[in-house]
Parts: C-alpha cells; structure tokens; sequence
C-alpha cells in the first residue's frame, strides 16, 4: 500500500513538473496595440519578405528576429533579413516607427542595408536601449549627438559605413558602455577627450577612418581596456606613455598612421598582458623596446615594428615569438636568431640576406651621430718582396694588355653587327618603318629632368594608399611588378605599380619615365607620380581607371537577381578600337624614333569612366630595331636576327608586331571572345586561322557567323564590324611586311563604311570612273607597293595618310571584276610557300 502511495505522488510530481515546463516556455503574444502598429509599419517601410514576418501570426512568437517579453517588444534584428523586390528598389533609413516601441533594448541591422543618416530622435526616445549595432548598414551623415543620451547603452557598433564628421563630444554620455567601434567610415578631426571618459570600456576600434592629431594620453586613464584599434589614420605626434598603465590590454594597433619619436621605455615592461602589438607603418625611430620580459612569460605573441626608423641592435631572443616583424628598419648587428615566424629583410644586419645597402646605412647612421658596426675592417697585407714585385708588374702587364686587345676586338665587333643589323632591318621591315614627314621630326637631345615632371610621394604615403600593399588592393601580378589599387590622403584614386627591382629588368621603371618624360600623351595612362626611394623596389602612381580593362569590361557581371553579364555595344567597342589604334599610331609615328609597344592586348587597353582609351603595361615599350637584350655576349652570338620581336626581347623590335597583336584586339572586340588577344598558344592559333576564314570582302554575310551574339546589330552597323573584321585580317597577316601600317588602320576605323562601300562591286556600283586610285587604294597604297617592292613607296608619308581620304575614284581600264580580285589579293596576300611563313 505504501508502494501504492509513493507512486502517486510520483506522478503527482512530474504532472506538476511538465506543465510548470509549459507554462514557463509558453510565449506571451504581443499586448501592446501600438507596437504591433509600429512592427507592421516597420514591415512595409524597410519592404520585409512575408517569409520572414508573416501577417496572421503573432509578431512575438513567429517573426523572425523579433524577441519580446512579457507581451512587449524588447529587441529586433534586422541581420539576414532580405527585401521584397519592390523594397530593393530604393530602400532607405526607414525607421521611424520603432519610436513607438519604448522598451526597445537592442536594434540590429549589421549587414541589412539602411542607406541614410542615423535620426536624431534615436537618443530622445529610445531610452532603454543597450544595444544599437548598425555595422555595414550603408549608414551615412554625422553621427547625431543625441545618442549621448542612451544612458543605457552598452555597445555602439556603427563600423563599415559611411559616417563623416567628427565624433561628438557627447559620447561622455555613456558611461555604461562597454564597446565602441567607429571602425572603417570616413571620420575626421581629433580623437575627442571625451572618448577617454568612458571608464567602463573594454574594446575601443577607431581604425580605418581620416582621424587626425595626437593619441590622447588620457586613454591610459581607461583601466579595463583590453582592445585598442587605432589604425589607418593620420595620427600624429609620440605615442603616450600613459598607455603604459593599460594592464589589461591584449590587443594594441596603432599602425599605418604617422606616429613619431621613440616607443615609452615602460610600454612592453607594463603590458604584460599583450599578445598582438603593431605599430608598424609609421616614423617612429629610436631603440626597440627590451622584449625579454615578453618572451619569458607569454606564447603566442604577434608583435610588428616594419617600416619605421628604428635603429640599433635587437636585444632580445626574436625567434621565441609566435611571430615578430621587424622588416625595413634600420637594426643592425651581426648574429640575430631567427624562425619561421621571423622577418628582418630590409635592415643592416650584415649576415642576413635581402638587406639595405651599406651606403644606405652608412648614411642613415652618420646622419643621426650614431655609430655603425658595418664598417668593414681592411685585412692586413703580408709584406711583398721586391723581388716578386718585379714578377708582379710583368704578369699585371701581360694580363692588361691582352685584355685591352680583346676589349678593341670586341668593340669593332659589337659595332659591325650594329651596322649590319640595322642594314637588314631597313631592309625586311621598310614596308612597316613609319615614314615622318620632313621637318616635323623631334629633337633626341632634348634635355629633360624626368622625376621633375610628376609628383615624388613618400614609401608611407603608398602604404597608407594600398593599406600596407594588402591582399585587398591587390590588381594583378603585372610583368614588371605588382598593380595595386589605392586612395591617396586627399581621396585621390590611383594605381600603383610596385617593381621589384630583384626580379626586374634594372632599367624598366626608366622605360616608363623616359616615355612620358617625350610627352604626356592623351591615349596613355596619365602618371601620377613616383617612389624612389628604395632600391630594392620603385613605386610609380598611375591615375585610376574607372573600367579597368578591355579584358574585365568587355562583359561585366550586372546586378540581375540571374547573375547575368552586360556585354559591351557596338558603338563603345569601336571606339575603344579607334582609341587603342590612336595610341600606337602615336608611339609608331610620332615619336621619334619610333616606339614598340611590345604588350599589346586586352588587359593593357585600360578604359576611363567614358570608355576613353588610356594604354598601359609601357614597360616593355623600346625603339624600333633596338635588341632589348642587355646581354652583350648574347648579341654578339647572334649571328642573324629576326625582324619581329616578342616580349620576351630576343629579337630587335618592329611596328609589324604591335600590329599583328593589335590584330587579335580587334577580333576579340567583334567575335566577344575573351583571351584571345593575350595567348600565344596552338589552340589559339587554330582558333584565329579557322575564324579568319569566315572574313571575306567578297561576302558580308559570312560575317554573321562568328560576330558576339550579344551585339544587337543593324544593318549599317553589320557594315560596321564586316570592316573592322576586314582590318583584323589584314593586321594578321603571316608576314610582317604585309601588314598595314598603324596610321592606315586608325584611318580604317576613324571610317569604316568607306572600307567595304567603296569597295563593294558585288551589286555592280562603280564609283567616280577616272584614272586615280579609289580611297581604299589610298588607304592602303603605300603598304600595297612596298610588298610588291616599289621603291616608290618610301615616299608615302604619315602626312599623306592623315591629309584626309580622296575622292573615291577607280580605274576602269581592267573592269570592276578585275579590280575587284585584284584589291582583295592585296589586302590578303596569301604566301606562296606554306613555309614562307612567318610568325610574330
């Protein structure tokens, strides 16, 4: 019976037990009238998908990211949300009807998209707020002083934005806040004193926006800080030494600013809590701090002094650290340990590899009174007998004269290759050597001071622009170096190419100051400026290009909910073709002497916010007919050469070449298809021979078959692409004689009707009957008498080409037919011999 008993209070027990569950988990459904007007208010003005916050069911229970207790609305959550479509359309900081939800404790809309300023009566009526977390919201304007009165709030999170202005003064206010992260928005003036009242802070991020000025000593007065982000600004000034006071601090970035002075003598001995210190990017100088006592008693410690002035000798164990940076100070010594977290390039430690030269810190040393231990001590000589002196001057002798002769044997040799290269160069290219009208051609001896021409900006400058040559600014790994992206400090976009001068032809940077030292042409990319200041790499600033490349902006990806891609119209495509075609004319006709581009193709054709042609990648720019091999006994092995180059410089450069790359630029530009232009490959090959085929003044029609599909073309823009086809086929002709020059093919392009209407005897139409040669002859005439061998030819000019198209006349003597054949034959030549090819 007492079983029985215990039993049933048992039950008893666990019914009490699941219904006290029940009732505990039971959610109570929103009471207040007015917030749930406000949420469905909130629902239409931000345009929430029905998925998210359904209609019928109660808001408390159902909406996701609502958080409500005891019947009232307490936090809402915005993250991960999307829009309706027609809420995508023009979405804004649209609000305003969480006023009515006075109990409100957090709002969060991190990565939700609220273009707009934040509204001032945030502070004024949502008093219980805590939590306002507005990262990555699009979020632009001042940041309202009224948020000072949100005496409550604990976390203030408004980083990835577009915030301006200075940080109010009325954030005194908060003093139960625990983080603020203004990170990453466009924040200027001083870090305001009123930050430093806030002694309940543990995690400070002011990184990556224009702040200026001092770090205020009075941070150190912020006891429980554990995380302190001051990086990427324009921060001046010493670094306090009240930060030495920080015991709790873990994580300390004041890097990419222009901090000077030497580091606190107590700030590593007080910090013994950090794990992550950087300070690099700046000016500071002095000895390093003494890091003993960090290696004694923490793992796992990050610690980066790169691209300052720190000097002297490192006095601790470096290698024990997880990882320390210490690369392109001015350190010395002899023998440093060091790890696989350990970098210390860029420094004057004699023993170490991929160091400053010994001029250089020589010079840096002397300029500050400091004594420098790389000053090589001179071995002492045995004494020499006279009488081995005699046998001495007799070998010297012997030894120097027999050099001498071998010098004079290979300076006669060097020159009489020069002569004869240059003779079998006139020869084989004369028909592509542009010929400059008689007193327009320029003076070589010109006297120019070329770093004097653009702007000489300082190696921080260019860390601040690229955020430290990060990951993120990274472009491309160009031929002759690295293309980043960056912003200068007065909001200037530019782009920096980075040489490493250890990797890198010495000269290839002088190419490119050499070139626009002549002229500042429109169709080149505008330079900016220069960094100089290292040997081992040299910075040269180019203006931004708003479109990238030909190769990226041929077909962008579009903002479609398909992810589609936006193809480029015919219009824009021709003008970039004319553009490009431009630039070379300039560098094969107006300069003098002429200049090979060398890297033509579509990633080098770079496009302003007006699709205007701006050419680039100038590095491998030289002279026509100049072997770019530095290598003396190379040339002098080089028995024949031949008359068209490749980038790789094995061979005296020609127009022809540019040509012929220009050639596929074209073809891309009519069938669409990427890469072309940039590939040497046999697939390629075989794919531009097999598309030529269907290239044919006979036929338009033919055309049809390989233009981009996603052109909508006319008819009169069919004519359009049939001649620039035309002009493509011509440009890729197997030899280099027998491509037209570059002022010829702008003058195709500047008028493409004239290409295949005046041309055109399919239909029977004869133009003007008379004895002069029609336009199109004009256009190619001289390149058309050259391949036959006229001698005649040399005197068609540039002038004559630019003069203006003539009249369109024929010569009726053999009938339309004839010519007709003939002229096709011409523009196309076909090689007789399959093995009489040759290739660029």
């Amino acid at each position: 019976m007492l079983i029985k008993v215990q039993l049933h209070i048992c039950v008893l027990l666990l019914w009490l037990l699941v219904n006290s569950v029940v009732v505990l988990t039971q959610v109570v459904p929103l009471s207040s009238t007015v917030e749930r007007t406000a949420l469905f208010d909130l629902r239409v003005s931000l345009g929430i998908r029905a998925r998210y916050w359904p209609r019928k069911p109660d808001p408390c229970g159902n909406w996701t990211g609502v958080q409500c207790r005891n019947g009232r609305v307490i936090g809402v959550n915005l993250s991960g949300l999307r829009r309706t479509r027609l809420g995508r359309i023009n979405p804004t900081f649209a609000v305003d009807a969480l006023v009515n939800c006075s109990q409100l404790v957090s709002f969060n809309s991190s990565g939700f998209s609220l273009p707009g300023s934040i509204p001032d009566w945030f502070g004024s009526n949502l008093n219980a707020l805590q939590v306002l977390d507005l990262t990555s919201s699009s979020v632009f304007g001042p940041i309202p002083s009224s948020i000072g009165s949100l005496n409550r709030l604990t976390r203030l999170l408004l980083s990835g934005n577009s915030l301006t202005g200075n940080v109010p003064d009325s954030l005194r206010q908060l003093s139960s806040l625990s983080e603020l992260n203004l990170s990453v928005n466009m924040l200027t003036g001083s870090i305001p004193l009123s930050v430093s009242a806030l002694g309940n802070l543990t995690r400070l991020d002011l990184s990556s926006n224009f702040l200026s000025g001092p770090i205020p000593p009075e941070f150190g007065s912020l006891a429980r800080l554990s995380y302190l982000n001051c990086s990427n600004n324009s921060l001046a000034s010493n670094v306090p030494a009240q930060l030495a006071n920080l015991s709790r601090l873990v994580n300390l970035d004041l890097s990419f600013n222009s901090l000077s002075g030497s580091l606190p003598s107590g700030l590593l001995i007080n910090l013994q809590a950090i794990v992550f210190l950087d300070v690099s990017s700046n000016n500071l100088t002095g000895n390093l701090p003494d890091l003993s006592t960090l290696s004694s008693t923490l793992s796992n410690v990050t610690l980066n002094f790169s691209n300052n002035r720190f000097y002297g000798s490192v006095n601790s164990n470096v290698s024990s650290f997880d990882l320390i940076d210490v690369s392109n100070n001015y350190l010395q010594g002899l023998d440093v340990p060091t790890g696989n977290g350990t970098f210390l390039s860029g420094n004057c430690f004699l023993r170490l590899p991929n160091q400053r030269s010994l001029n250089d810190c020589r010079a840096f040393y002397a300029s500050n009174g400091l004594p420098f231990d790389g000053d090589p001590v001179s071995p002492v000589q045995p004494p020499v007998r006279k009488k081995d002196n005699n046998r001495l001057k007799y070998v010297l002798a012997g030894v120097f004269g027999g050099l001498g002769v071998v010098i004079i044997i290979v300076i006669v040799s060097v020159l009489l290759l020069k002569t004869c290269n240059k003779r079998s160069v006139s020869q084989r290219s004369a028909n592509v050597e542009p010929v400059v009208e008689e007193g327009n051609t320029k003076d070589k001896s010109i006297p120019v001071d070329i770093l004097s021409l653009t702007n000489s900006f300082k190696y921080e400058q260019m860390l601040q622009a690229t955020s430290g040559f990060s990951d993120a600014n990274l472009i491309k790994h160009g031929h002759s170096g690295d293309i980043f992206s960056g912003t200068l400090e007065d909001g200037f976009e530019v782009v920096i190419k980075r040489i490493d001068m250890r990797s890198s032809r010495k000269d290839c940077y002088m190419t490119e100051l050499e070139l626009y030292s002549k002229d500042m042409h429109t169709r080149l990319v505008p330079l900016m400026g220069h960094c100089l200041e290292h040997e081992t790499e040299k910075l040269l600033v180019y203006k931004y290009m708003p479109n990238g490349d030909l190769s990226k902006s041929l077909f962008r990806p579009t903002s479609l909910v398909d992810d589609g891609l936006q193809s480029l119209d015919w219009i824009t495509r021709l003008k970039i073709a004319t553009g490009a075609a431009e630039g070379l004319a300039y560098l094969h006709h107006e300069c003098s002497p002429p200049l090979v581009h060398r890297d033509i193709q579509a990633s080098s054709i770079l496009l302003d916010d007006k699709y205007d042609v701006r050419l680039g990648s100038l590095s491998e720019v030289c002279a026509q007919g100049v072997d770019n091999n530095q290598n003396v006994i190379t040339r002098l092995l080089r028995i024949s050469s031949n008359p068209e180059s490749t980038p790789s410089g094995s061979a005296p450069a020609i127009c022809a070449y540019d040509v012929y790359c220009f050639g596929k630029v074209l073809l891309e530009l009519v069938t669409g298809k990427l890469g072309i232009s940039g590939s040497e490959d046999s697939s390629t090959k075989e794919w531009v021979d097999q598309t030529l085929t269907f290239i044919n003044n006979y036929d338009k029609e033919l055309v049809s078959k390989i233009v981009d599909q996603s052109l909508i073309i006319d008819e009169d823009l069919l004519d359009e692409v049939w001649a620039v086809a035309i002009v493509a086929k011509s440009c890729l002709n197997p030899k280099p004689a027998k491509r037209p020059q570059m002022a010829h093919i702008l003058k195709a392009l500047e008028t493409p009707f004239r290409v295949v209407r005046e041309e055109d005897f399919s239909s029977g139409r004869l133009r003007n009957n008379s004895s002069r040669r029609s336009w199109s002859a004009a256009l190619f005439g001289s390149w058309r008498q050259s391949f036959s061998g006229s001698i005649n030819s040399q005197s068609q000019t540039y002038k004559d080409s630019n003069s203006g198209p003539k009249q369109a006349v024929r010569d009726n003597s053999q009938g339309s037919g004839a010519n007709d054949r003939r002229f096709s034959s011409e523009i196309f030549p076909e090689p007789i011999d399959n093995n009489d090819v040759e290739r660029p």
